[in-house]
């Protein structure tokens, strides 16, 4: 399992390719792969959104993702987890996360991989402050999955 929080550019097919080959011990054990990918929107609440700083608290926002990850490996059956969150100053269409979950079949990767998105969204330690065209603003909670 990797769970990372990053502060730079993400490049989420590079990361879960280069990460699945160093896991040479999953080869041939695993038959599905999720993936999700989230990026910044130029929109929220009916505004437009040219930039937004994504904030937390390093250490709690870390050992909050390592304990998301773990309870989706135990509540389904996968073989392992990628998550990597990116924290800063993000623009329209910049990665912002990358899940991937490795398991010998499709329906608990998917489920494990979205099981992993909806906890990350209603609980995870970030702060999205969006600029706008008439000023900023904090994001007082996250839009429905």
């Amino acid at each position: 399992m990797k769970v990372e929080v990053c502060f730079s550019a993400l490049e989420p097919w590079a990361e879960i390719r280069s990460y699945q080959e160093r896991r040479k011990d999953l080869d041939g054990k695993f038959g599905a792969t999720a993936c999700f990918i989230g990026t910044m929107r130029d929109f929220n609440d009916g505004d437009g959104v040219s930039r937004m700083t994504l904030e937390h608290y390093p250490g709690m926002t870390q050992r909050h993702l390592e304990k998301i990850a773990a309870h989706a490996t135990e509540r389904f059956p996968v073989l392992d987890v990628l998550l990597i969150h990116r924290v800063g100053e993000l623009s329209p269409n910049d990665p912002i996360v990358v899940v991937a979950v490795w398991s010998a079949h499709r329906g608990a990767a998917f489920d494990a991989c979205r099981a992993i998105m909806e906890e990350l969204k209603s609980t995870a330690p970030f702060w999205k402050k969006e600029i706008l065209e008439t000023g900023a603003r904090w994001v007082a909670k996250n839009t429905p999955g």
